[in-house]
C-alpha cells in the first residue's frame, strides 16, 4: 500500500503524470480503472472488514457490552469530533466532505502499532482493533445513508436474491469459489445498479457467512485484500499534483487538523467521559499516555478516508484532490506522532519488565 502511493505521488508529479492519469480516465466496461478500483477491489476490502466486525460481534469484545463500551465510545467519539473540526474550518465551504477525517485504517493502524510495539500491554491492541472495526462499521453507515445520491429499489431488492442464495451456501459449508464467486458478483452488481456504493456489498455479503466459516473466508482474502484490492485502490486514488491541489486549502487543512488533533480530542475525550460517569473501565494495565498513543494512530485514516473524499468532492475535482492530499498528510503526522509515543510507552514497560526480573 505504502508502495502504491509512493508510486502514484511520485507519477502524478513526473513530468509524465498525463499519462498517469490517461491510464486512470480509461474506459474498461462502463467504469474507468479508477472506479473499478474503488468500486470494486474496494468491496474485497470491505469483504475482509465484514468478516472481522461480525467475528468480533459474534465471539470478540464486541460480544460484551461491558468490554466493549469504552472502545465503541471512543471509535463515536473519534468520528464526532474530526467532523465537528472539519466544519469549523470549512464553514459555509465545502461542507460535504465532513466525513472524510472520520475514518481509522485498521491495517495502517495497526501496522503501525505492530512497529513499536514489544513490550506494551495486549490490551491495547485489543483497544485499538475494536475501535478501528466499530470506526468501519459506522463508517460504511456514513457512506450508505450520506453518499449515496440516488436510490433505485428495484436492483437494490432484486440484489437480496443472489444474496440469500449465498447465505444459504455458506450456511451449509459450501467453501467452493466457483459457486459462491458468480452469487457475490450478482448481489455486487445490483447494489451497484440501485445506487449504494457497492463497497457495501461486500459487508453485506461478510454478515452472512457463519463466524467458523468466515475464519477460513478471512485468511484466504485477506492477502487478496491488502495485497491487491488496497494497493491497486491506493494506486489509483493518491496520484495527487501537489502544485495543483492548493496545500493552503481549507479543505486541505480541515482535514489535516482533523485528523491529527480531531481523533486524539475525540477517541481520548470519549474514553475518558464513559470512565467517569459509567462503571466502565479502561484495563488495568492501560495508562492514559497509552490511551492518547492509540488515539494519535486513529488518525491514520488512509483507505476509506480517500473513498469518502472521492465519494463527497467526485473522483478528480479541486477539492477532491485536497481532500486527497489532506488525508496523505494528515494519516502521516498522526503514524509518526503516534509511532512516537508509543515508542516511548514502550520503553517504560520494557523497564517495567526488566526491573520485576
Amino acid at each position: 500500500m505504502l508502495g502504491a502511493t509512493a508510486l502514484a505521488l511520485l507519477w502524478a508529479n513526473s513530468p509524465w503524470s498525463e499519462t498517469y492519469h490517461e491510464i486512470s480516465g480509461l474506459g474498461m466496461g462502463g467504469l474507468t480503472p479508477a472506479q473499478w478500483a474503488a468500486d470494486g477491489l474496494l468491496a474485497i476490502f470491505f469483504f475482509v472488514a465484514g468478516l472481522e466486525l461480525k467475528r468480533e460481534l459474534v465471539a470478540g469484545d464486541l460480544r460484551d457490552p461491558r468490554r466493549a463500551a469504552l472502545p465503541v465510545a471512543a471509535a463515536v467519539g473519534g468520528m464526532i469530533a474530526p467532523a465537528l473540526i472539519y466544519v469549523a474550518i470549512n464553514a459555509g465551504g465545502a461542507m460535504r466532505g465532513w466525513a472524510v477525517p472520520t475514518a481509522t485504517d485498521i491495517a495502517f493502524a495497526l501496522a503501525v502499532l505492530g512497529l513499536v510495539n514489544t513490550s506494551l500491554p495486549a490490551g491495547l491492541r485489543t483497544f485499538l482493533l475494536t475501535l478501528a472495526v466499530v470506526d468501519d462499521l459506522l463508517a460504511i453507515v456514513i457512506i450508505a445513508v450520506f453518499y449515496t445520491s440516488s436510490l433505485h429499489v428495484a436492483p437494490l431488492l432484486l440484489a437480496l436474491v443472489p444474496l440469500a442464495a449465498f447465505a444459504l451456501l455458506t450456511r451449509r459449508g459450501v467453501r467452493a469459489w466457483w459457486i459462491l464467486l458468480p452469487f457475490a458478483a450478482a448481489t455486487w452488481l445490483l447494489v451497484h445498479e440501485s445506487g449504494i456504493h457497492a463497497t457495501v456489498a461486500g459487508v453485506l455479503l461478510a454478515f452472512t457467512v457463519p463466524v467458523k466459516l468466515g475464519v477460513r473466508f478471512e485468511h484466504r482474502w485477506r492477502p487478496v485484500s491488502a495485497g491487491v484490492a488496497v494497493p491497486v485502490f491506493a494506486f489509483f486514488a493518491a496520484g495527487v499534483s501537489v502544485s495543483g491541489a492548493g496545500v493552503g486549502g481549507a479543505v486541505t487543512l480541515g482535514v489535516v487538523v482533523a485528523l491529527v488533533a480531531g481523533k486524539t480530542i475525540g477517541i481520548t475525550g470519549a474514553t475518558w467521559l464513559v470512565q467517569r460517569f459509567t462503571r466502565a473501565e479502561l484495563d488495568g494495565d492501560l495508562d492514559w499516555w497509552d490511551v492518547a498513543g492509540v488515539a494519535m494512530l486513529g488518525g491514520v485514516g488512509f483507505t476509506v478516508s480517500l473513498l469518502i473524499g472521492e465519494l463527497a468532492f467526485g473522483a478528480g475535482g479541486a477539492q477532491d484532490q485536497q481532500a486527497k492530499l489532506g488525508v496523505l498528510l494528515g494519516s502521516s503526522v498522526a503514524a509518526l506522532a503516534g509511532a512516537a509515543i508509543l515508542r516511548v510507552r514502550d520503553r517504560h514497560y520494557r523497564r517495567l519488565l526488566a526491573s520485576d526480573t
